[in-house]
């Protein structure tokens, strides 16, 4: 029975929502360029595809409502192709609502593993109108073409309608037989059907699931032809045969195979109920011996993978928990050079095995190779670290590419005319960084975009041009990543930001007279700060900031404003390349060890105690000219000080954008790669520790964030 080669989808979820994205952002991309070129046919073409292919993906997951988004929408390129239609304003709008929903379905399948109940008529009945308008009259779908052969819908074969029969060369074998003959004493009807794909289609094999699905809803499928492992092969042309038991008649069969997009044809035949099997097959082949082999019985091999069978709501919830991919592609030749590395690995463990197991390694000579083993073992180490970073390495264009968009939508919302300028997309970041970076970014573009730019009047009144600029760079800078979001825009009032945050409490009178420009841009990032007169659904300059922060933060990352009043502002953003391996000088306090990230480290200073001087009751130091606060890693730790004060300190400079300070510490130890292991939320350090390290000797060193004590 075909029901014992059944397969689920659901193992394909993973790969279907990570090429839909794809596919969306692609059609994202080209519907942009659309606008701007409704002329290019190149354009038109790849959007026809990506629709196309669309389509396909989702039928073969049993996405009927995703399904038929993209046919309607696939219907219109079709017609735009084709010269019936010009592209047109509204048009765009509709296709760019359209794939909104096709997004949101996404969203749904992503937390539950079906597509939800929302139909999306509105969008559905906006693009068919937009095709009457054009052409006069509703398009016929590709099952209602013309050309489409009728069924035969006798309840005997006829031997002049069958010069192409699904029975010709049909092997029954002895449980098939009992089957049918079952299924006559019942008086159930038995149908061949010679079931014919478009040849547009891409995956055939797919759509023969799809069609085997919807008549085991009807009936029992005892076989096809060509078989079921052939079939999943895509070992056969564009038709296929099969026999099916039912009690429906040969209509109901043959709109359940027609409900199948992409499906031209269903030609059925009745089996002669009077006749045993071997007369049916024998009269069939009579009359096919004339005609060209079936394709039903066709083996010709193809190259495409085919899919399995599908459900219509594949990957049923499990217990709630989204489907999260956690997918990276990665090129042959990184994966080539990490299995050589583990090849080292593995000889250079072998080396260490036989050295334990033949050698005295008391004697100079034993030494000697076992430190020869070591250092070979560390190199090899050290470039399976570097192969793996690079394996998880993704470029931030994955994460940018959906922002001109989100500026086309917001031009259109906030009645301003913008452009937004990209550079640096193939600069990349370690997944995990990927994965969290585009919120942020997004906040920081509406930002710009809603309360860094003025409206188009303020822009040519103050001598600007009226369209408006916002800036998003990326750029590689040591072992970070930089990302700048900037705008030529008003800028921001610091005497305004100031007087904000004396109004709500933030600051009292002192403070504010002695804050820098730096100190009072720092206020933007403080928990429900907004300068904005009203705060609008699409951002408030500072709203949210502090989240924003927060969350580059918790990715060992920092972020720093700079602004002109009337000419623009700049977010920075620099973060760590990777997340999981650094860099990090490891130093004593008392008897514990800990770890300060190198990234974070500008030098280290030999201080003599009376170098110390005092600002306001605080420890500083004047190094070449920069007045550098101390700070005391001891007592903020708490751990046992020293009992007898040393006459110099060892002081280690780190750097959190420009601003500098000094960590005092007792000892140095050296620096080491370490492997940040997360402390989860057992303490409470408010931040001051990121993580901890298993050292060599198994003991576990905290990991000090710099950022947080600057």
């Amino acid at each position: 029975m075909w029901g014992c080669d059944k397969m689920d989808v659901s193992q394909y979820l993973e790969i279907f929502i990570d090429e839909t994205k794809e596919h969306l952002q692609n059609l994202n991309e080209q519907l942009l360029i659309l606008e701007r070129e409704p002329d290019n046919q190149d354009v038109i073409n790849e959007i026809f595809r990506a629709a196309h292919s669309l389509k396909g993906m989702a039928g073969t997951m049993g996405y009927k409502r995703m399904q038929k988004l993209t046919h309607d929408m696939e219907n219109v390129f079709s017609e735009i192709r084709s010269g019936k239609m010009t592209v047109q304003a509204k048009l765009v709008d509709v296709l760019f609502r359209g794939l909104d929903a096709l997004e949101n379905y996404l969203d749904v399948i992503q937390e539950s593993g079906d597509e939800g109940t929302e139909d999306n008529d509105d969008i559905i009945k906006d693009l068919n109108d937009i095709l009457t308008e054009a052409s006069g009259e509703i398009p016929a779908k590709p099952e209602e073409k013309s050309d489409v052969k009728e069924a035969v819908h006798s309840t005997e074969v006829s031997q002049d309608t069958k010069s192409d029969s699904v029975f010709a060369n049909m092997k029954v074998a002895d449980f098939e037989q009992h089957a049918i003959e079952k299924a006559k004493e019942e008086g159930q009807n038995i149908y061949g059907i010679r079931v014919v794909i478009s040849e547009a289609c891409i995956l055939k094999a797919a759509r023969a699931f799809l069609v085997f699905k919807a008549l085991e809803e009807i009936g029992d499928v005892i076989k096809s032809m060509p078989d079921v492992q052939d079939i999943e092969d895509e070992k056969f042309e564009f038709d296929f045969g099969v026999l099916i038991i039912t009690k429906e008649n040969a209509e109901a069969v043959k709109n359940a195979v027609l409900s199948v997009s992409e499906i031209e044809n269903a030609i059925i035949e009745a089996f002669n109920l009077d006749l045993t099997v071997e007369q049916n097959i024998e009269r069939a082949g009579e009359t096919a011996s004339a005609a060209p082999a079936p394709a039903a019985t066709a083996t010709a091999a193809a190259t495409a993978t085919a899919a399995p069978a599908a459900k219509q709501k594949p990957a049923a919830k499990q217990g709630g928990k989204p489907v999260v991919n956690r997918s990276v592609r990665v090129d042959i030749e990184k994966l080539d050079v990490l299995m050589n590395l583990v090849s080292e690995l593995i000889i250079a463990k072998n080396g260490l095995v036989s050295l334990n197991a033949g050698s005295n390694n008391s004697d100079e000579r034993g030494n000697g190779n076992f430190n020869e083993q070591i250092e070979y073992l560390e190199r090899v180490t050290t470039n399976l670290h570097e192969s793996v970073m690079k394996v998880r390495m993704m470029p931030i264009e994955s994460v940018v590419n959906k922002f001109p968009r989100m500026i086309r939508d917001l031009t259109k919302k906030l009645n301003k005319k913008m452009e937004l300028y990209m550079t640096g997309e193939d600069t990349e970041l370690d997944r995990t960084v990927i994965d969290e970076i585009g919120d942020p970014l997004m906040h920081l573009l509406r930002n710009s975009a809603d309360h860094g730019l003025e409206g188009n009047e303020e822009r040519v009144k103050a001598g600007k041009p009226e369209v408006g600029s916002i800036f998003l760079d990326a750029y590689q800078d040591g072992n970070n990543v930089v990302i700048e979001v900037r705008d030529d825009g008003r800028g921001i009032d610091l005497e305004k930001v100031k007087s904000k945050a004396l109004e709500k409490g933030t600051i009292t009178e002192e403070q504010a007279e002695t804050m820098t420009e730096n100190d009072i841009l720092g206020l933007l990032f403080k928990p429900s700060f907004s300068t904005a007169e009203k705060i609008t659904d699409v951002s408030g300059r500072g709203v949210g900031l502090d989240v924003v922060k927060s969350k580059i933060e918790g990715l060992g990352g920092e972020i720093e404003c700079k602004t002109a009043l009337g000419e623009g502002s700049t977010f920075t953003i620099r973060l760590p390349l990777t997340l999981a391996i650094i860099t990090a000088l490891m130093v004593e306090l008392g008897d514990e060890k800990y770890a300060i990230p190198l990234g974070s480290i500008q030098s280290i200073e030999d201080v003599p105690c009376a170098d110390i001087k005092y600002v306001q009751t605080r420890e500083v130091i004047n190094l070449r000219s920069n007045v550098i606060p101390l700070i005391r890693l001891d007592s903020i730790l708490d751990v046992e000080p020293r009992e007898e004060q040393p006459e110099n300190l060892t002081v280690v400079i780190v750097a959190k954008g420009e601003k500098l300070a000094g960590l005092v510490v007792d000892n140095l130890i050296g620096q080491q790669e370490i492997v940040i292991k997360s402390i989860g939320k057992y303490i409470n350090n408010n931040k001051i520790i990121s993580g901890a390290t298993i050292l060599g000797d198994g003991e576990v060193a905290l990991i000090i964030d710099a950022n947080t004590l600057v």
